[in-house]
């Protein structure tokens, strides 16, 4: 009798049910978990005798933890496709928590979701690939070809129990010897949980979708009745917001910075704001509360999505508004108002099919301001200083700042090359941002103004923190603190009686924040409304004549 050999696929080998979540407990603790160890190390100081055998508890808690958590989950039929899936997520979470030192909560799972194409591309390297593929998909493939032996019912339920029960005083004991230890270090280091695959991420989708499904209800109006002030100037105003993108502020020139990121904007009659701070660190949170009267304290993402913003109030007052897109989406904010995705456009100037330099948001907008016949409201959304690759956010003609890292691995890079590349991105900004004041400047007869601000800041490997997305409360000041620049025509502050130099004065000496964009531009506006709130407006107390 001729016999078939076997082939490849069907030399499988065999592994007890017991085994597998033991190793793979094991597994999940170690190497999926390098980056919650190095945040540990680099926290964690042994002063004594106690301390040390805190730390060595550690990894024996999140080994018990992963060990009761896998007897849960690893059952026939779906224990296999289970581990497969959690090990190679697990293993791209891990990648960006040790290489970028993020924390992963229901926020970052929402800007994973809500990310474009384009910035997903950007974050797939060949050294993440390679991290992903030998630390996930690798161990992925021989558990696909393993075949798990489980016992008889009752053997594996009782094994299943004792297993638990083991666990449960396990996490008793280390409870009762390290009580004090783990209570004062977690207290000091409340989002480390944020750290721990593959609970981090379970729990982070989990939460996002738990939100998502609670919003199912119409849109809030906010003021019925907002308007615009009855003596209203007859010059039309035209205001433009230039929305940033990962621009921190200790990078501006003319916030301090040695280095001149800012030539252009210093030449020009504008005040920058030197102490202003982001409502969240990723533009998911950040664009949206901009844009609303809800302060950051009180901010929520659901309930922005369901409301009215700034933009719909000065559309309801008459004003004439444009959204011009070239990032990653106005995340709601534009929903309900004219906009344009430049990147569609695809001008082969600045332009290279998959994204865009900034200045194609400035390309015809002189030609759009000539034919205003009423107020208008422009929104310039840039890409500006979006990470990984900010090599790509500037024309080569801006590679000022040398050497470069001209890659998305930019953990491998030094940290003068990630500097000067991040540098330039600012010193673009300057030039799209001088360039728009400068068409502007052309129709003196309008009352026209711009202002400049940032969604959030950045990291550029400070204490080994790289890009932006850290939890508000223990995020950096780098990621937080961000650039926001004014300028305003002659008839701007004629009509809107407003003393410059005493705001160029509180630029200087006060502290703001994107809670008070709301109530200043409003007033800026001059649209009256109940949701104003006078104690946020940051030119107040500079007019010179009180509002109508």
């Amino acid at each position: 009798m001729t016999t078939i050999p076997k082939t490849f696929f069907s030399r499988r080998f065999h592994i007890d049910s017991r085994w597998l979540i033991a190793l793979a407990a094991c597994y999940f603790t170690t190497i999926l978990n390098l980056g919650l160890w190095r945040y540990i190390a680099n926290h964690l100081a042994i002063t004594c005798v106690n301390m040390f055998f805190f730390g060595i508890s550690l990894p024996v808690l999140i080994f018990t933890a992963l060990y009761l958590i896998f007897n849960l989950l690893v059952l026939p039929y779906i224990g296999k496709p289970l581990l497969i899936l959690l090990l190679i997520i697990s293993s791209a979470a891990n990648y960006f928590i040790f290489s970028f030192g993020i924390f992963i909560d229901s926020y970052m799972i929402r800007n994973v979701f809500e990310t474009n194409t384009r910035e997903a591309l950007d974050l797939i390297t060949p050294g993440s690939l390679l991290w992903i593929f030998s630390g996930g998909v690798l161990p992925a493939i021989l558990l696909l070809f393993a075949r798990i032996d489980y016992r008889p019912f009752w053997k594996e339920c009782r094994f299943r129990i004792f297993a638990i029960t083991g666990c449960l005083a396990m996490t008793g004991i280390i409870a009762a010897l390290f009580f004090k230890e783990y209570a004062a270090f977690g207290r000091n280091h409340r989002d480390l949980p944020r750290l721990i695959n593959p609970t981090n991420y379970i729990y982070a989708t989990a939460r996002y979708f738990h939100l998502q499904s609670m919003v199912n209800r119409q849109l809030q109006r906010l003021d019925e009745t907002a308007r615009l002030a009855p003596d209203k100037d007859a010059a039309p105003t035209v205001f433009i917001m230039v929305v940033g993108e990962t621009a921190r502020s200790m990078n501006f020139s003319l916030n301090g910075y040695p280095r001149k990121t800012n030539p252009l904007l210093a030449k020009e009659d504008v005040i920058s704001f030197r102490n202003v701070y982001s409502c969240g660190t990723a533009t998911a949170t950040s664009v949206p509360c901009m844009f609303s009267n809800m302060p950051r304290n009180r901010f929520n993402v659901n309930d922005a999505k369901y409301s009215e913003n700034m933009l719909d109030l000065i559309q309801q007052a008459g004003f004439e508004v444009l959204w011009r897109e070239n990032d990653d989406g106005c995340k709601g904010v534009c929903n309900r108002v004219p906009n344009e995705d430049m990147v569609k456009t695809n001008d082969i100037r600045y332009c290279d099919g998959q994204s865009c330099f900034d200045e194609v948001l400035v390309e015809n907008l002189e030609e759009y301001l000539a034919n205003v016949k009423k107020d208008a409201f422009i929104v310039l959304h840039t890409i500006g200083s979006h990470g990984p690759t900010y090599y790509k956010r500037y024309p080569d003609t801006f590679r000022k700042f040398t050497p470069t890292c001209d890659t998305a691995e930019i953990q491998k890079c030094t940290r003068e090359e990630i500097v000067n590349t991040y540098d330039n991105t600012i010193l673009y900004t300057d030039f799209v941002v001088s360039r728009a004041i400068g068409i502007l400047k052309k129709f003196p007869h309008l009352e026209s103004g711009l202002l400049y601000v940032s969604d959030h800041g950045e990291s550029l490997g400070e204490n080994n923190i790289y890009l932006h997305g850290l939890p508000y409360s223990i995020a950096p000041e780098e990621q937080k603190k961000v650039p926001m620049i004014l300028w305003m025509s002659d008839n701007m502050k004629k009509f809107d009686h407003l003393d410059y130099g005493c705001i160029a004065k509180k630029a200087e000496e006060k502290t703001f924040s994107h809670d008070n964009l709301y109530h200043t531009l409003l007033a800026l506006m001059e649209i009256r409304s109940k949701t104003y709130d006078k104690s946020l407006d940051m030119f107040d107390s500079c007019r010179l004549e009180p509002l109508p």
